[in-house]
């Protein structure tokens, strides 16, 4: 890809001076509504009967307004992106724009695809939830993380090179495992792991209803287990020195120990931990259906099959809401596990 122009720099400056979108480095879509996985502390598997997924004419007609936008990144999320039948012609069209596109994976069945996504996926963000017992369990799909290892290990043959990352949602059930994480994640060749606290609290990953504390309690990790969630970051600390300094280990140590941190806030020990975002003003999120969310957290906004994504996020109501946004007093972002916070200087090359 081109590096950053110095007028793209300059559009992603004025986005965030006056809240009108002039550029937006980066779009998440989510190509297939359904997920081949059965994960603990996500729902969206529970709808896999009512399926949507994003076309070849949905795609096309993306292309002015990401031309527009200057989009430099797609990151191809779900469900399981994979799911779509198309979703390599999906991808085809986005390159043919120049547009880098990264997937996020279950890894199930990445091996099957292994020549395609080396021809037309710049890279791999695959899941990654404990070793294999435990990773299979919390997956509750039989032979999960052999899939998952034998794909990553397949792709690596073909082409040493080729950037595949993990990420682990840490909680109740997985904490206990974290060294095992780790450790499989370097055996199966993983370029980089990177680790969040799970979302218990808000209306995502298709919850139709935000989970109430009996639901809640299967993934949240308890008050009584702190001092010991905090032995095992202690130990991650220590004993993984390196790998935080080489970026084996994406986060860095203040962002590790947020995780006992994040848990500890819902037990009034202290505050949720501080997050500079502006995701709202640099991405945006598209769904199987073409709903427009302007995180993943946030309420939709329009859809891609009524008005063109540009329209949408420079609609007055879509303005009015980024400039009205305070990250770190709404409650949604308080509590938020993912945020992003782009620099105009960062280039996407």
């Amino acid at each position: 890809m081109p590096g950053q122009s110095l007028y793209h720099t300059f559009k992603r400056y004025r986005t965030l001076q006056t809240h009108r979108i002039s550029a937006l480095p980066i779009v998440i879509l989510m190509p297939h509504s359904a997920c081949n996985c059965r994960c603990v502390m996500c729902d969206i598997w529970k709808d896999n009967k009512n399926l949507k997924q994003l076309t070849e004419k949905d795609i096309t007609g993306l292309l002015s307004s990401l031309k527009k936008m200057g989009t430099r990144q797609v990151l191809m999320s779900g469900g399981e992106a994979l799911l779509n039948a198309n979703f390599f012609t999906l991808c085809r069209i986005l390159k043919g724009i120049d547009v880098k596109v990264t997937l996020l994976t279950t890894g199930l069945s990445i091996k099957n695809n292994a020549e395609q996504i080396l021809t037309l996926v710049d890279d791999l963000i695959v899941s990654l939830d404990g070793d294999e017992p435990l990773h299979d369990a919390i997956r509750n799909i039989p032979n999960a993380f052999r899939k998952l290892k034998e794909g990553v290990e397949y792709i690596k043959k073909l082409n040493p090179d080729y950037r595949i990352t993990g990420r682990t949602v840490i909680h109740r059930l997985n904490y206990r495992n974290w060294h095992a994480i780790i450790a499989e994640s370097k055996k199966m060749g993983l370029n980089q792991v990177s680790f969040l606290p799970a979302d218990v609290s808000s209306h995502a990953f298709n919850r139709q209803q935000a989970w109430t504390e009996p639901k809640q309690d299967e993934i949240l990790i308890a008050e009584r287990e702190l001092p010991e969630l905090n032995e095992v970051i202690d130990y991650i600390l220590k004993e993984y020195h390196t790998d935080f300094d080489n970026g084996f280990i994406a986060e860095s140590r203040a962002k590790i120990t947020d995780i006992y941190h994040y848990y500890a806030a819902f037990y009034g020990l202290n505050a949720f931990p501080f997050k500079k975002c502006n995701a709202p003003w640099v991405s945006t999120v598209v769904e199987a259906d073409g709903a427009v969310r302007p995180c993943f957290f946030m309420d939709t906004i329009g859809n891609i099959r009524d008005k063109p994504l540009n329209d949408i996020l420079n609609s007055d109501e879509a303005i009015a809401f980024r400039r009205s946004l305070d990250t770190s007093a709404n409650l949604t972002c308080v509590k938020c596990v993912c945020s992003l916070n782009l620099s105009p200087l960062t280039s996407l090359s």
